[in-house]
């Protein structure tokens, strides 16, 4: 039976952590949907035309090591303002969604667009401060050369992209669970966003 949790927010604000958190608890399996747009963004770095990067996505593009850099993540940004780019994701993400044995989906609009019908919606946030400190560490560990202000001024940008352009915008669905992950650890963050699964299933 299929059962489908949608996780939407802004970048670092912990959804992916959520996701797959929830998505090992409970045994479903877990699509980070940004990887999608990540991959798709880093072959027009190559020079690929942004539509025909998407129409031709390969599983193996999801595995290349650096999709989390952020001029690729500057890309993913670009690309996804294109109407037909997310046109041409829509069938993989909805069919990864339909699977029996449960699905958890994290990306920007997976309950406003791509699950509309979705049995639980979570919109994880945070502030930008925290959040710009927790890319930072990500990045710096993985050996990336970069300051504070830069990683702020990134996620801003990105943040301004996405919930001003025209095609699924960033935004919370109507009847979406509001998570603000600021305060909280990664452990309680996951306790919040369990309970609220299983408030459902049990409803």
């Amino acid at each position: 039976m299929a059962f489908t949790i949608a996780i939407d927010g802004p970048a670092a604000a912990g959804k992916g952590t959520v996701g797959r958190r929830l998505a090992a608890h409970f045994g479903f399996a877990h699509l980070d949907t940004g990887l999608l747009y990540r991959a798709t963004g880093r072959r027009t770095l190559d020079g690929t035309d942004a539509v025909e990067a998407a129409r031709s996505l390969q599983p193996h593009d999801l595995e290349a090591r650096d999709l989390r850099t952020p001029e690729v993540g500057q890309a993913a940004s670009r690309v996804a303002a294109i109407p037909e780019v997310r046109e041409a994701l829509i069938d993989f993400q909805r069919a990864f969604a339909a699977r029996s044995g449960g699905a958890v989906l994290d990306g920007r609009d997976i309950g406003t667009v791509i699950c509309p019908d979705a049995d639980v919606k979570l919109y994880v946030t945070a502030t930008d401060d925290v959040r710009a400190a927790r890319r930072l560490t990500e990045l710096v560990s993985t050996g990336h050369d970069i300051t504070y202000g830069e990683v702020l001024d990134d996620l801003r940008q990105r943040d301004a992209r996405d919930s001003a352009r025209s095609a699924a915008p960033l935004i919370p669905a109507n009847d979406a669970v509001l998570l603000d992950t600021s305060t909280l650890t990664i452990e309680q963050a996951v306790a919040a966003a369990i309970a609220e699964v299983m408030r459902v299933q049990q409803a």
